[in-house]
């Protein structure tokens, strides 16, 4: 039995279709704020302060496996539902909070430990995926573009304050954005310019210190789109370090807009 904690995003999706073909014996701790997984029958909609609720599913589940997908992003505190074990547990998801995303779901991995949960890594049932190390698009970045690259690369290596960034866009050796709290969508819409066609790069990498199991960079044919739209020549993503959703459809869409995908 595996306990699929899912939040928001089309990844979770793909391991619910895996799973179901696999024919694997699951559950779903629905975190999504529409409730996206309420038709299914082992689907259990929860709060993230009713950790009470969410153990006793798991252990009456005998459920001692869970993996996470989807984003779950920061919650409202002050309107969280808690139950007695929530109580308990969330001075320290709220001092956690204070770090960035990334660390709530550590502090979450780290209680489930505690209850002799195991947390199995995003990729487990999917690793398809996630790209290797290549280009794969027709376009290939050119020398400017790997300038900007590695500018975008050291960017996000030096950044201590905005640890819930996973991405950052540069064009001409400069930043014009990095990721923040409201992610990538909001990223490349600042990103966008009349001045360049085609010029620029969005690079996405996880956070430091990022616990690689969970909340890894997710690409999609939204986010090609959306890269287009700000301008931008292409993408670059780490390797086996990311989520990377309709990947023929990308390729398909870089190659038409003479865009490039690179994997370092």
């Amino acid at each position: 039995m595996i306990g699929l904690i899912f939040g928001d995003t089309d990844f979770p999706k793909e391991i619910l279709k895996t799973v179901k073909k696999r024919k694997i014996n699951y559950l779903i701790i629905d975190l999504t704020k529409s409730k996206k997984f309420k038709k299914d029958k082992k689907s259990y909609s929860v709060s993230l302060g009713q950790f009470g609720k969410i153990l006793n599913i798991l252990k009456e589940n005998n459920c001692k496996k869970v993996l996470f997908a989807g984003k779950v992003n920061k919650p409202n505190f002050s309107k969280l539902k808690l139950d007695i074990t929530g109580i308990y547990y969330i001075p320290r998801i709220i001092k956690a909070s204070k770090l960035g995303d990334a660390a709530i779901l550590k502090e979450i991995i780290k209680i489930l430990a505690q209850n002799k949960i195991k947390t199995k890594n995003s990729l487990t049932f999917n690793p398809e995926l996630s790209l290797k190390k290549g280009n794969y698009s027709k376009t290939k970045p050119n020398k400017n573009d790997q300038l900007d690259i590695k500018k975008a690369i050291k960017t996000l290596n030096n950044l201590k304050q905005y640890n819930f960034s996973q991405g950052v866009v540069v064009r001409n050796k400069k930043v014009v954005s990095i990721e923040g709290k409201y992610g990538t969508k909001k990223m490349l819409e600042k990103s966008k310019t009349k001045k360049y066609q085609n010029h620029g790069v969005l690079v996405k990498f996880p956070k430091k210190k990022q616990d690689l199991r969970v909340d890894l960079p997710t690409i999609g044919l939204k986010t090609l789109k959306q890269t287009k739209t700000a301008r931008l020549k292409g993408i670059v993503i780490k390797s086996k370090q990311h989520v990377f959703l309709d990947k023929s459809k990308c390729i398909k869409f870089a190659n038409k807009n003479k865009m490039f995908i690179s994997v370092k």
